[in-house]
Parts: structure tokens; sequence; C-alpha cells
């Protein structure tokens, strides 16, 4: 689906948003200032004018089945998040599939991972128990007709089926997610990507990783990641 950049609301939020988050990291401390984050990035998808066009719902879980990509600080405070709120029988149950699936996609490149269909293991009867801490690439996943995310989760190897998005919404929330990417990067933060599973089982397996990352050094010693380009790197 091709959609018209509409530059004023993006400029607009790259600027707000990178202001507010490199004041917050130097004032706050990294992790508080993406917690804070998250409250803002959900706050501008709401705003934004074609919200009332989505199909997500409670209980619509197709995507949770999809490849998930996430930066270290999304991956630290999600097990935080898990260690604080949730019970013994729950954090035993998530450790577990994070593990199996981490196995079962540790050898598969980009393309096969999309090509793969697996449960998350934040995913329990139906619903997100993770939903508040949920990575930035679930809080930005959206479509305007469940149909299509459908279609994807029963035709995997089908990489050509487009689920139609709404341009407000996936401008709002992908500016969002490049200026306090930006921010963190500038202050010498880790802003590689990895996938879900293999981050959080580093994170769980791996001891030091959150000191690691709050010294600005490599958090994972088993995963290198990727430096994804920003998707609007070229405006201001």
């Amino acid at each position: 689906m091709e959609i018209s950049i509409d530059l004023a609301l993006v400029r607009g939020i790259l600027a707000q948003e990178g202001k507010r988050a490199r004041d917050e990291i130097r004032d706050e401390g990294v992790v508080s200032a993406y917690e804070n984050s998250r409250l803002r990035h959900d706050s501008r998808i709401a705003a934004a004018p074609d919200v009332e066009t989505l199909a997500c719902r409670a209980g619509c879980n197709w995507c949770c089945y999809f490849s998930v990509d996430v930066r270290a600080v999304e991956a630290l405070t999600i097990l935080d998040f898990v260690e604080r709120t949730l019970s013994v029988e729950e954090k035993t149950r998530i450790y577990a599939e994070v593990r199996a699936n981490s196995a079962a996609l540790r050898n598969l490149d980009e393309v096969e991972r999309m090509r793969r269909n697996v449960k998350c293991a934040f995913l329990s009867e139906g619903r997100c128990t993770i939903y508040s801490a949920r990575p930035q690439t679930c809080r930005n996943y959206h479509a305007t007709d469940a149909a299509g995310c459908q279609q994807s989760y029963e035709d995997p190897d089908n990489l050509e089926i487009d689920p139609e998005f709404a341009p407000a919404v996936y401008q709002s929330g992908a500016a969002h997610v490049d200026a306090f990417t930006r921010a963190m990067r500038e202050a010498g933060y880790d802003t590689n990507v990895y996938e879900l599973n293999s981050a959080l089982e580093a994170a769980l397996s791996e001891r030091g990783a959150s000191e690691r990352f709050a010294a600005k050094s490599p958090p994972f010693i088993t995963l290198s990641g990727d430096d994804v380009p920003a998707e609007f790197d070229d405006l201001e």
C-alpha cells in the first residue's frame, strides 16, 4: 500500500518527540524515558484522524503469530514488567515459550521468519498479557481490514499480501519510534534491532545485560543485532 507522506505531521512528531526524548534520557535515564515515551506513542496513535478506520479490536490476534523485532530497551523493560506483574505460573509458561520460540527461529533469516507462524509467548487466551509494555512494533502494527491479517496468518508463504493500513496512524507511530530511537542513538545507547524471542532469551540467560545496556555497551553477548534505518531518516 502506497501512501503520501504528511510532511507537517511527520516533521512535527520528529521534532517534538525528539526533544522530549533527549531531555528525559538526560534527566531521568533511558529506561524511564522509554516508559514515558510509550504513553506518548499510544496517545499519538489514538489522536490520528483516521484511527476510527482500524479493524484492530480486543481478541483479534492474527498478528500475534508474526515475527516481531525489538530494541534492547524494549526487551529489558518487558522482562521487568513480567517480573513485577505476572504470577509465577504465568512467568514459567512465558519463559518456556520464549526459549522454545527462540530455538525455532534461531537459524532463520528475516524472510524465513516472515514465513513462519510462531505464537507469541505473551498471548494467553486470546489476549496480550503485557499489553501496556508491548513492543513498539506491536504498537504500530494495525490494519483497516482484519481479513488481510487473517490471510497472512493462513498463507504465511505469500509475502505479497499487503494489509490495508491507516496512513495517519502509520506515520504517527513510525515517526514517534524514529524520534525516540534517534535520541537513544545520540545519547550513545544500543539501538540495534533483535528478534523478540532471541533478545528475551539472551536477557534471561546472560548476566549483566541490563548493566551493559545502561553503560552504553552492547547488551547481549551472543547476539549482534541489525542496524535498521529509520523510516523517516531523510526528514527533519
